[in-house]
Order: C-alpha cells, then sequence, then structure tokens
C-alpha cells in the first residue's frame, strides 16, 4: 500500500493534515484546567453536529462498539426487551452484543439490501401493551451494505404505538456525513466514532444521550465501569476523565467540529451526497448494481457494488491493493465475495472520489470483467461537471 494514496474503505477515513497536526501534541496534564479547553468545546462541537439542543455527549477511549455498549449497560438491565431488525453485518452484531449482555432481543429478520422496516416495527409496538420492550435498535447507516435507513419513520412508528420504548441509533457511519437530527428524530442515544465523518483515526466512542436516556440511567442494572456515563460525567465537571483520556485524539475532535462547522453541516452532506452520486453513475455505466435495494435507501457513504454471479468480489480488493496501493472493502457476511464496496465519506473531493473509480475499473478490467475502460469514470466526470461546488466551498 501507499501511504500517498486515499483510502477507500468506509473507515478509516482519509485525515486531513490540520487533523493529523491537531492530534500530535506535547503530552499536558489531563487534569487540568488547560485539558478543559479541549473536553468542553469538543463536546460542544459534536452536540451541534448531532443536531441537539439538549444532548449529553460523552466521549470514550474506544470505538464505535464501544459507544454501543455505553448505549446499552447504562440504560437497561438484565432481561429486558429490545427491538432490533437484523439487515446487515452491523446490526447483527449489535443484537450480538445485546444477547451477550442477557437481553431478550425481538429480532425482525430484514433482507440484506433493504431498509429497516418501520412499519413492521410499529406493528410490534402496537401489540406491545404491557411495553415490555425497552429499547428500539436502529442502524441508520449499515456500513456492510451501502443502505440508509429512515430514523424519522421508525420514530413516527414509536410515536404511532404510543410506545415509551428509547430509541439507540448506530451513526456510525452518517454521524457528520449524512443529515443526523438527534432532537428531532427523538433519538435517545446515538452513537458514533472518531474514524469516520469526524476524519480521524480509531480511538474514540462518541455518544449522545437524550435527557430521557439520562433519566432511564438512574435505574439500569447492567453492570459498566469503563462506560459508565455518570462517571464520566463526574470527571467532566472538574476538567477531567475518571481515567487517562486519549487528549491527542480529543484535541483532533475538536478541530474537526471546528473544520465541519466552518465548511457548514448541510455542505458537508451535500458535498457526500455529490460524490456518491459520481460513484453510483459509474456503477450504472459498468453495467453493475447496488446491494441497496432501491435508490431511496442508498447510502451517501459507502457503496456496496455487486459483482456477476460466480466472481469472487473480494479478488478486485486484493489486486488492487496489490498492484495499485489502493484499499476498497471487501464484502462482510451474507454478502462476502458477492460485493466490494468503495467508501466515499470523510476528508474527499470529487477529483479524489475519481481517482477511486478509475483503480477500481482497472482492476475489474485486469480480473476479466465485461467493463469497458473509462466508462465509470467519464459517466462521473458527467456528474460532477454538471453538479460541480466552488473549490471555495470544499475547502471551508
Amino acid at each position: 500500500m501507499s501511504f500517498q494514496n486515499p483510502v477507500f474503505i468506509p473507515g478509516p477515513t482519509n485525515i486531513p493534515e490540520s487533523l493529523r497536526k491537531a492530534c500530535d501534541m506535547p503530552t499536558i496534564d489531563h487534569r487540568s484546567p488547560l485539558f478543559g479547553q479541549i473536553l468542553h468545546p469538543a463536546r460542544d462541537g459534536v452536540r451541534k453536529v448531532l443536531k441537539s439542543e439538549t444532548a449529553e455527549v460523552f466521549i470514550f477511549p474506544s470505538s464505535g462498539t464501544g459507544g454501543w455498549e455505553t448505549a446499552l449497560s447504562n440504560t437497561l438491565s438484565a432481561g429486558d426487551t429490545v427491538l432490533a431488525a437484523r439487515n446487515g453485518m452491523f446490526s447483527h452484531r449489535w443484537i450480538d452484543m445485546c444477547q451477550r449482555h442477557g437481553l431478550d432481543v425481538q429480532i425482525v429478520e430484514t433482507p440484506w439490501g433493504a431498509g429497516l422496516p418501520a412499519d413492521r416495527y410499529e406493528e410490534i409496538l402496537s401489540a406491545d401493551k404491557d411495553h415490555k420492550i425497552k429499547a428500539v435498535l436502529a442502524t441508520h447507516n449499515e456500513t456492510a451494505t451501502g443502505v440508509k435507513s429512515d430514523i424519522a419513520a421508525v420514530r413516527r412508528a414509536l410515536d404511532a404505538a404510543g410506545h415509551p420504548a428509547l430509541l439507540f441509533v448506530d451513526g456510525v457511519s452518517s454521524i457528520a456525513s449524512m443529515d443526523f437530527r438527534m432532537d428531532e428524530w427523538g433519538v435517545d442515544v446515538a452513537v458514533t466514532g472518531s474514524q469516520k465523518g469526524f476524519m480521524l483515526s480509531a480511538g474514540l466512542a462518541i455518544v449522545g444521550f437524550s435527557p430521557k436516556a439520562m433519566e432511564a440511567t438512574k435505574s439500569a442494572q447492567l453492570p459498566r465501569t469503563f462506560f459508565d456515563v455518570h462517571d464520566m460525567a463526574k470527571g467532566y465537571a472538574n476538567n477531567a476523565y475518571p481515567y487517562t483520556p486519549a487528549v491527542g485524539l480529543m484535541n483532533g475532535l475538536n478541530e474537526s467540529c471546528k473544520m465541519l462547522l466552518a465548511e457548514g453541516l448541510e455542505n458537508v452532506f451535500a458535498r457526500h451526497h455529490r460524490i456518491a452520486e459520481g460513484v453510483r453513475a459509474a456503477v450504472g455505466a459498468w453495467g453493475l448494481e447496488l446491494c441497496a435495494a432501491t435508490p431511496e435507501v442508498y447510502s451517501d457513504t459507502v457503496s456496496a457494488i455487486r459483482t456477476p454471479e460466480g466472481f469472487n468480489a473480494t479478488d478486485i480488493v486484493t489486486h488492487a491493493a496489490d498492484k495499485y496501493g489502493i484499499a476498497f472493502g471487501v464484502g462482510l457476511g451474507e454478502v462476502a465475495g458477492k460485493v466490494f464496496r468503495i467508501g466515499h465519506l470523510g476528508s474527499l473531493t470529487d477529483v479524489m472520489a475519481l481517482s477511486g473509480i478509475a483503480t477500481a475499473e482497472m482492476c475489474m478490467v485486469d480480473l476479466g470483467l465485461d467493463i469497458r475502460l473509462g466508462s465509470g469514470v467519464a459517466a462521473a466526470q458527467e456528474y460532477y461537471r454538471g453538479n460541480a461546488a466552488s473549490a471555495q466551498q470544499d475547502a471551508a
């Protein structure tokens, strides 16, 4: 692999030079007011990215998986019932975590390539007259399949059923890249990480808790120590952590939020949509299909591209790394070997995306697929030429 080439995996993403430098800092006393000058602005910035006025933001030295565990262990008790759909590898892994914690998961099996079945959620919640279901899990963007789900529709399902269950949303590969409205959608716990839309290295689990979720922490009985939000809140009150924080990454997160807010969140979302549409134009020109079943569930952060029957899609990823020094994502779970993934999120521009499209195209031609060299690149170029943003906007 070449360090000079951008990556096209759906995380970790490319790190802007300014953020890399922000993380490279001298040691400071992480129990001093100086650390508070990093901690509190970073939390405020995340709250703005979540589009929330009321969320309590907690940042753990962990990953998105740690964020999932934070949501569960701080709000639920052993034996509680959780409602979740399994429509991809990451929803599957969150379900597995619930089961390991002794939770009773009511699973709605959903095709890989489809979004969350909000209508089915409403039926199940309406039938739960005793309100045994304590939480609903929703994966906003299923990274394995390139599928975006309608979180507002899940909230409408809860409201239509008059159900008090908490709404937990995995926004790991959506938050800071795609529109996310924590307050408007009534999200009780939002989970993300540092390594995707925030354009940093892996190492931070970032979670937002609504007031309702914070109230639930008072009666939750699942064991927790490292991920205890009350311990974290006490530390925050003293400009500190209950243990050693990842100070450099926290400084990077502070700068990342500044960068995103300076570009303007709506511009960030528009940039991701524009880049994704170019990739989708290329896929169409190649005569291939996305794993995502319909346009309304197309992800703006990752495209999972189906290859012809009998062809091992993983060979494209291996060949790209070996011959061209470029990283794409492999298929996971049920779609392993059937798709390869182009991540198009974080620090990315139209021009960078074109290099990834061109490389994928070369790999497929090298491996004997019936792809005309230049077809996908030309389709993406036509889209980008007709939908270009100003260089100043992308650089903001």
